[in-house]
């Protein structure tokens, strides 16, 4: 299913799956009680064809594609929601084994706006990730671009946001590889970056919210992440300058 411009797209990054793994139950099960109505049982064939799922969450179980589950999504083709994972072979920092990549989206309409980080939260907690994100797909793309590197993918970022390095320049894989609209840190992500600070997050820490396992979901600004908006580029700068350890920008 392609990217849509009016897309949440959520991807979470946690330790790989390993036998037995019950967290892609946790995942799903944790999206739909977060999203009020939704049933995530249905797939696409390869022709993009809904298929329906009568056995959904033994078929989750099972299906382990690429050490990670099976693609998932409602059955409103106007309003899509969707989620899957994959196994990524490369490390989230410098020595770190393989991880489990989850990837969903949301429509980028009232009630996914509203219930983004609800789900950010969900997935986040049902995968036990070290951090993710949940950011409108034209912002996600150019923060993509910030990711450089002299040799691998020389560039400039764009809008004058900070360039940010390679994940075997990050010395854990708590530490986020960058920001995004809506930000799920783990209680390990957040210590690492040094979250709460009373005295210079309080800005922050109005717009976030704990996690039942110590984490938190941190929003960057009130409505979702709009680039061409100068307020929001600012707060996406000011954030970067808060935490540089995030892309790996802090001095060693």
């Amino acid at each position: 299913m392609a990217v849509l411009p009016n897309e949440l797209g959520i991807i979470v990054y946690a330790p790989a799956l390993v036998d037995d793994d019950r967290r892609p139950l946790a995942i799903v099960h944790g999206m739909e009680g977060a999203l009020p109505g939704l049933r995530l049982e249905w797939t696409l064939s390869e022709k993009e064809v809904l298929l329906a799922l009568p056995r959904r969450d033994e078929w989750v179980v099972s299906d382990r594609a690429d050490n990670g589950f099976p693609f998932l999504c409602n059955d409103d083709e106007n309003r899509p929601v969707t989620i899957t994972g994959w196994e990524n072979p490369n490390g989230l920092a410098a020595g770190s084994p393989p991880h489990l990549e989850v990837h969903g989206s949301l429509h980028l309409d009232a009630a996914g706006i509203a219930a983004g980080a609800d789900v950010l939260a969900a997935i986040g907690e049902g995968a036990r990730a070290f951090w993710g994100r949940a950011t409108p797909s034209n912002a996600a793309v150019e923060i993509s671009q910030q990711t450089i590197d002299p040799v691998r993918k020389p560039g400039v970022p764009p809008r004058g946001l900070p360039a940010l390095r390679f994940p075997d320049y990050i010395r854990s894989p708590e530490i986020p590889h960058y920001l995004g609209w809506l930000n799920y840190w783990s209680a390990a992500a957040a210590q690492a970056l040094g979250f709460p600070d009373p005295t210079r997050d309080a800005e922050l820490l109005s717009r976030a919210r704990r996690t039942a396992s110590g984490g938190w979901v941190v929003q960057l600004t009130d409505a979702p992440l709009d680039l061409d908006n100068p307020a929001h580029l600012d707060t996406l700068k000011r954030t970067y300058e808060r935490f540089p350890e995030i892309g790996g920008r802090a001095a060693p």
